[in-house]
């Protein structure tokens, strides 16, 4: 979303593990949200969850969830 906001291209990559169990997992993300998972055998849930902006209170996405 900020890459989309600065009119830039981002990437990164997330490292965290599966709340299951506890084996890593390697996530590349880039601005248009596109991803990939590193291990070929994991399947983890990915969303990128819909927000209507003109509705939010909050100050930022995070303070929605």
């Amino acid at each position: 979303m900020q890459g989309q906001l600065r009119k830039e291209h981002l990437s990164f990559n997330l490292t965290t593990e599966c709340a299951h169990c506890q084996q890593p997992l390697h996530l590349e993300i880039d601005s248009e949200l596109n991803y990939r998972v590193v291990e070929a055998e994991a399947e983890p849930l990915v969303y990128a969850p819909m927000v209507n902006f003109g509705q939010l209170d909050d100050p930022s996405i995070i303070d929605a969830f």
